[in-house]
């Protein structure tokens, strides 16, 4: 990667995404975003990657215990098994974990996590430490209330963690409505925005 990271942009070759915890018992407490917006977002983002053949890697923390098994959804549209973590918090401290994403072969590693604070956070510092490029989709992950939220947010972005949303990563990934990509990714937008989905409804009944 170039000296200048912060300019870079994610590209359907250079990055993969991984989704970390998104389980049925924690989902039922967060109080940051409404749980159907919440989810939408969530899909929102494995259908952006599935569009573009992102190498995608899911995990879970303890799913036969009280945070539960992760979204049934998830590992469907991204196509993968689950990794299910032997009892780390931090996913990055699971060696399975660690090697499915270097695996991979991509540096920089688009990221989504519940709860923000700790699935999400702890791995996101972990792994630029380890000299990663991690992208945090916070409006694709999700936590106890707003001050968490913001909270988490400051401390990720002093770390160098780039803090972004899963409509941004989508257009980032795409660059050009003209690209090979162009018309699946333009559907996953009108799928899952209704007022953009309003905007294709019009364009394709011209």
């Amino acid at each position: 990667m170039s000296d200048n990271k912060y300019s870079e942009f994610l590209t359907p070759d250079n990055a993969m995404l991984t989704m970390i915890d998104h389980q049925t018992g924690l989902m039922v407490g967060l109080g940051d975003e409404h749980p159907t917006i919440l989810k939408n977002n969530i899909l929102a983002l494995c259908n952006t990657a599935k569009t573009i053949g992102l190498p995608s890697v899911v995990t879970a923390s303890l799913p036969e215990g009280p945070n539960g098994p992760v979204m049934p959804e998830i590992p469907e549209i991204l196509g993968v098994n689950v990794i299910e973590r032997e009892g780390q918090i931090n996913a990055w401290d699971s060696k399975a974990y660690r090697d499915a994403i270097k695996a991979t072969g991509r540096r920089k590693i688009i990221m989504a996590g519940i709860v923000t604070d700790v699935c999400l956070l702890f791995p996101a510092l972990s792994a630029i430490a380890e000299g990663y490029d991690v992208y945090a989709v916070v409006d694709a992950s999700g936590t106890w209330n707003k001050t968490v939220q913001e909270v988490t947010v400051h401390r990720l972005a002093q770390a160098g963690i780039k803090v972004t949303t899963w409509a941004s990563v989508l257009a980032e990934v795409m660059n050009d409505w003209r690209s090979e990509h162009g018309a699946g990714l333009g559907q996953v937008l009108a799928g899952h925005t209704t007022k953009y989905g309003y905007v294709m409804n019009s364009h394709f009944a011209k």
